[in-house]
């Protein structure tokens, strides 16, 4: 069940944005884009957007919209900024304990990744420093994190659990992220990402933690309503294909959607079991060789691609974004949010990093972190566009030009942010 119904809807009196020097709606054919059609971004110059009930009523020129706005309507100048729908980011895990700044000056110095894992550091030591948390805490960190997905104009999120790896700890992570969403400021979709690591105390059982997932973990998250996909890390050395494909199978039985994160680190390991499972996203793909992705691509797995994450890893492989747009996948773009290898909850910052090191367009971008991201999440038909009916999530961005989003880097241009039609976010002056 998706929670998005729960949502306070706005107030139910008219709202207008005038003075777009472009509005960005993104209208256009149903699903998700692909191939050129990732750079049609329906732009209307000196747009305006008229809302109703928090909901999308006209968007088009300021000429045509505002003579036939209702008296009354609640106007809202963009001062000849940009409008464009709020930025969808489908890959995040938003709820933990503490930060691994530490892990990073260690990295910096030379130790990898792998290193640093096997020493007890990574997943585990965010994962025991969670464990600790009161889930009041949890609750107020995860709220300041909430403000930053906001400042640069993410109006949803793909939220993971994975920082408990223990029944009562995954569901207290899940909880909190159902607490979140209930704050009607961001829109949260839930994942279940009990498959994260192996935790200490099962270290060398791998196969006994797959049957604590697959026997009691994931039957009580679906009981208790806490997720609508299933996540593994699939890599050779945390969960092989065998043990992701039974709890894959076993999330899929109890009704759940499948995501993954496939091939970061290892050559199509993963990718080719969300093929074959036809899960609805292969994450990072870092790895991915040219056959993986044909596979990927004829069983409809949209990619999730994820170059922050290479970036704060200091790595230089990332994933082939213009061999998956050629080949006509929906790419989408996320920022993988966490405390090790992605702390950036920058949208802007992702398409800068798309432009510069996946040679994507701004325009390709902008789609795949907008209306491809919707799909990706099952949501195409109530976000990710401007377009009458959809519900009015948008971003208003202090720019003359939606180019600029990336050419900046570094700098969140966001100078408000609208849920269903209501202001959840101005930037102070």
């Amino acid at each position: 069940m998706m929670w998005d119904k729960a949502l306070p809807c706005a107030t139910m009196t008219d709202l207008a944005i005038l003075h777009c020097r472009q509005l960005v709606t993104l209208a256009g054919p149903p699903g998700p884009r692909s191939g050129p059609a990732m750079r049609s971004l329906a732009i209307i110059d000196d747009g305006a957007l008229h809302v109703r009930d928090g909901r999308v009523v006209a968007a088009g020129t300021r000429r045509e919209i505002e003579p036939a706005l209702p008296a009354g309507t609640e106007i809202v100048d963009a001062g000849g900024r940009i409008v464009l729908p709020g930025f969808i980011d489908a890959h995040t895990h938003p709820v933990f304990a503490g930060n691994r700044a530490g892990e990073f000056e260690r990295r910096v110095e030379g130790a990898t990744y792998a290193e640093i894992a096997a020493s007890g550091g990574g997943i585990r030591a965010t994962v025991r420093l969670t464990r600790e948390a009161s889930a009041g805490s949890l609750l107020a960190t995860a709220r300041r994190y909430q403000d930053w997905f906001l400042a640069g104009g993410t109006t949803t999120i793909e939220a993971k659990s994975g920082y408990g790896l223990s029944a009562d700890a995954e569901i207290k992570i899940l909880q909190t992220i159902r607490l979140l969403h209930a704050d009607a400021r961001l829109r949260y979709v839930p994942t279940f990402l009990g498959a994260h690591e192996v935790p200490d105390e099962y270290r060398g059982r791998a196969d006994d933690y797959v049957d604590l997932v697959v026997n009691e973990m994931l039957p009580r998250v679906v009981r208790e309503n806490l997720a609508e996909y299933c996540d593994i890390f699939c890599e050779i050395n945390v969960f092989h294909v065998k043990q992701t494909r039974a709890i894959l199978l076993a999330a899929r039985a109890l009704g759940l959607g499948l995501r993954l994160h496939a091939d970061q680190f290892s050559a199509d390991y993963g990718s080719l079991l969300a093929a074959e499972l036809h899960a609805a996203t292969a994450d990072h793909l870092e790895a991915s060789t040219p056959a993986a992705l044909a596979a990927l691509h004829a069983a409809g797995v949209q990619p999730v691609l994820l170059p922050a994450s290479v970036y704060h890893l200091g790595g230089t492989r990332y994933p082939a974004a213009r061999r998956m747009i050629d080949l006509g996948m929906p790419v989408v773009l996320a920022t993988d949010f966490n405390p090790g290898s992605s702390p950036t909850a920058s949208m802007p910052m992702v398409l800068s990093l798309a432009a510069t090191q996946l040679k994507m367009t701004a325009a390709e971008s902008i789609t795949a972190a907008t209306i491809n991201a919707a799909h990706s999440l099952r949501r195409g038909g109530e976000i990710g566009s401007l377009e009458p009916g959809k519900l009015a999530d948008f971003a208003i961005h202090d720019c003359e030009d939606y180019r600029e989003l990336p050419y900046f880097f570094g700098r969140d241009s966001t100078h408000a942010v609208y849920l269903a039609g209501r202001c959840v976010y101005r930037r102070h002056a």
